[in-house]
């Protein structure tokens, strides 16, 4: 059994233990599918030669099974992370014209402030008058007739709010493609692609090691980039190129595709789903009980991957992490931006950690009373 400790850390974030495992053992030697070694490790080996094309043509191929991504959307893995999505999704598709933003938190408040370097973003809807513990109605956003996309982030990280039904644009009167940023709850739920026209998400958080970036966009919506935009962040250019019109972060998509294997070992998202949701009543339903710790999300919107909390009296809050981290509870600290403590508990953590933090939760309550 292992004595590791359970790391809350919102990303860079806990990788199964599995995975980490099996990329250590072939850290100087990837051996195929038949168990063939290569004779070097995957950091070492061309992107273009056999058994890198095979290891990426995998990844892709577990990807594509566990979110059932539909045949007209191409799957990119490309750098930069989340925050240059927010340049490179509108360099692609806004054509230099009007978006339509959803703003329900910070990172949604960058997507909006980016978008505007290339393009002119018009504000929807935002969550700031709840101080972003609630979403707003998707009945009231006020969406563009003209918008190129609309953009929102479906789980916010910070603030821990999550939109656990995608809203329905065509709906709503819009003809815009949607666009999310699913950066921190990807591989946590099922996504009903009828209704994206592109996603993006870095792995940090439920996917791998920094350093790939996961674009997955329908084919309709590629070769309309601004003249401006780089080469390698063109989604057409990359697309045309199998992710390898630059070199690709080889040995994150490798990890990548290790975390797709494992996690298709576990039931693949519809298993992972049903774990996350008991994993975050556990945690919500301790919080919700005690008049010591408190969540101000509203319940309806509250995050399954990204969990908040404050201790009534911050004054205790040192003392809180110190006896968290002593007990195996680590990277409890809440963002700076918002203060107080926050629990990530994305597919990596099983209930057990889950069960270790109430159990903390409960015990520090107790030796403060």
């Amino acid at each position: 059994m292992s004595t590791r400790p359970y790391n809350f850390s919102a990303g860079p974030a806990a990788m199964p233990l599995e995975v980490l495992q099996q990329a250590a053992a072939e850290m100087t030697d990837w051996h195929d599918a038949q168990g063939r070694s290569s004779g070097m490790g995957v950091m070492e080996m061309s992107h273009r030669g056999k058994e890198f094309i095979a290891i990426y043509e995998q990844a892709e191929a577990d990807l594509r099974e566990l979110l059932a991504i539909p045949a007209h959307f191409k799957v990119l893995f490309m750098q930069g992370g989340g925050i240059a999505e927010n340049a490179i999704v509108p360099l692609n598709l806004s054509r230099g014209e009007h978006i339509d933003v959803v703003v329900t938190g910070s990172w949604s408040e960058k997507s909006f402030k980016e978008a505007a370097k290339f393009c002119t973003p018009h504000l929807a809807a935002s969550g700031a008058d709840s101080h972003f513990t609630t979403l707003p109605d998707p009945a009231h956003w006020k969406l563009s007739h003209e918008a190129r996309y609309v953009h929102v982030c479906t789980n916010e990280t910070i603030h821990g709010v999550e939109f656990h039904h995608l809203p329905d644009l065509q709906a709503l009167g819009s003809n815009a493609p949607l666009v999310i940023d699913f950066s921190s709850h990807v591989l946590s739920r099922a996504v009903d692609w009828s209704k994206v026209g592109l996603a993006f998400g870095g792995a940090q958080k439920n996917i791998g090691p920094a350093g790939v970036t996961l674009v997955v966009v329908r084919e309709d919506l590629l070769g309309h980039a601004l003249k401006v935009c780089p080469s390698a962040f063109n989604y057409k250019t990359v697309a045309d190129n199998g992710s390898m019109y630059n070199t690709p972060p080889t040995y994150s998509i490798y990890v990548a595709g290790l975390t797709f294997q494992w996690l298709k070992r576990q039931g693949g998202v519809a298993a992972m789903e049903q774990r996350n949701i008991a994993k975050a009543q556990l945690l919500y339903d301790f919080l919700d009980s005690s008049s010591f710790y408190s969540n101000h999300v509203a319940a309806d919107c509250r995050s399954r991957m990204n969990v908040p909390f404050f201790l009534a009296d911050a004054s205790r809050n040192d003392a809180f992490l110190s006896g968290a981290k002593a007990a195996g509870l680590l990277q409890l600290k809440g963002h700076k931006s918002v203060g107080g403590m926050r629990a990530s508990i994305y597919n990596a953590m099983p209930i057990e950690g889950i069960q270790a933090l109430v159990d903390y939760l409960r015990a520090f309550e107790q030796t403060q009373a």
